[in-house]
């Protein structure tokens, strides 16, 4: 009984011991930014979401090496993100507070285009090994180096009438393509083999689809809804297609309509289509004047990236940074 308690005291000794190195560690500096720290918890907190995601992708047996060397590039950029607020704060500017509504303002709005529920992205986010609150983080990181990006690096920058023509030039393949139509598309599948009753509840159907569009109901909710494609979760938009692409009646409907019309049914073997042209492109080169705003953006990111790498790597020199991973 006495070699037992003996036993015990001493294992509960060590379980003590380990969890006052494991606290040690987890409270030790890994970098110090001027007149702030980072210690091993806020790494391994913020870098946890995509550590996750990592194990979920990574299919090698480095696991552990690919983990410790992304983990040091993201410290970087931790260091990174804390000398941008740093700058942000002097001179007054007001780049640090972004809001909490801005934050959710650009997501809604991703959803909105994508045609997704915040419950849908939720779980697109959980599948991913990532949560609500790490986009958000990066999200709000992306607005602070933007806003100081326009601030130090962008309003620097020139774009000449010459780089542009000279930019045109080059890239003038990039400007040429074949006559597309961007369409949505309702389909509802009815395979020969399905039989004659089958195939002809199908396209009584796709009739009645089609009176309620014509009615005024959306498109776009109607095919979410009832469409049998993948095309469906985003309200049936398939997005530009080439001549040649599609099937002969579908595609002769879509290159013939105008933009904004809706098709009548269309039966080919596999099924019933219900098209809606959304936008067309021409054939051939476009002109210099078309795509003038397009090419200075272009130019203007390249540049903006050059930039900022040279004008981050001038205040890393000028700051006090002390890593210890």
């Amino acid at each position: 009984m006495k070699g037992l308690r003996i036993y015990l005291m001493t294992m509960l000794a060590v379980l003590l011991a380990c969890g006052s190195v494991a606290a040690e560690l987890e409270d030790r500096i890994v970098a110090v930014v001027n007149n702030e720290i980072i210690t091993m918890r806020d790494l391994n907190q913020s870098f946890e979401p995509y550590a996750k995601s990592i194990k979920m992708t990574h299919k090698g047996s480095d696991l552990e090496i690919v983990l410790e060397q992304n983990k040091k590039v993201f410290l970087q950029r931790m260091i990174d993100q804390m000398l941008i607020e740093h700058e942000a704060k002097k001179g007054g500017k007001n780049f640090t507070t972004i809001k909490d509504e801005e934050v959710m303002a650009v997501i809604m709005d991703m959803l909105t285009k994508n045609n997704m529920s915040m419950d849908a992205y939720l779980k697109k986010l959980a599948s991913e090994g990532k949560t609500l609150q790490s986009v958000k983080k990066d999200i709000s990181e992306q607005m602070l180096r933007m806003r100081v990006l326009r601030s130090e690096v962008q309003s620097k920058i020139v774009v000449t009438d010459e780089e542009i023509g000279e930019y045109y030039d080059k890239h003038r393949s990039d400007y040429e393509g074949k006559e597309a139509v961007r369409i949505r598309q309702i389909f509802l599948p009815a395979q020969g083999g399905q039989g004659k009753k089958t195939r002809e509840a199908v396209r009584a159907q796709a009739r009645q689809l089609h009176e309620r569009i014509l009615k005024g109901e959306s498109f776009e909710m109607l095919a979410s809804q009832y469409s049998k494609e993948p095309s469906a979760a985003q309200g049936g938009d398939i997005g530009f297609v080439e001549r040649g692409a599609m099937m002969p009646n579908v595609e002769k409907a879509a290159f013939e309509m105008p933009v904004g019309q809706v098709s009548d049914v269309i039966e080919t073997e596999s099924g019933f289509h219900i098209v809606m042209v959304v936008d067309k492109r021409g054939q051939g080169l476009k002109s210099m004047s078309a795509v003038r705003n397009e090419i200075r953006a272009k130019i203007e990111n390249e540049k903006a990236s050059q930039k900022y790498d040279e004008w981050i790597d001038g205040v890393r020199k000028k700051s006090f940074i002390d890593i210890r991973y």
